[in-house]
């Protein structure tokens, strides 16, 4: 691998690991159906604000989310929505394997 093939695969890295967090998830999830203030997700993920701000800043770092400002409020966005393809994708290894784990099980 030569020093470009591994700064291609650092970055998509670093954005997989972005996403690799429960809340985090479900914050993607949320903002695909809409832009968010903070306070919003705090309020739907049910934790403290520093710690919501804390995962936003981490996918806003990795380029998934941006957020503008408005008055007082921050409101956050998907920068890019492609993010639910990959998101469908992984859906559908879970669906596969646990249908093929209960088939196993069954005997079918």
């Amino acid at each position: 691998m030569d020093e470009k093939d591994r700064q291609r695969y650092d970055r998509r890295a670093r954005i997989l690991k972005a996403m690799a967090h429960p809340t985090r998830l479900f914050i993607t999830d949320e903002l695909a159906k809409g832009r968010r203030c903070v306070c919003e997700l705090t309020e739907l993920v049910g934790a403290d604000t520093s710690t919501v701000s804390k995962h936003l800043s981490i996918l806003k770092s990795a380029g998934i989310v941006s957020d503008e400002k408005e008055g007082l409020k921050v409101y956050y966005s998907l920068h890019f929505s492609c993010v639910l393809n990959f998101l469908d994708c992984v859906d559908d290894v879970i669906k596969t394997c646990a249908v093929e784990e209960l088939d196993l099980v069954s005997g079918a």
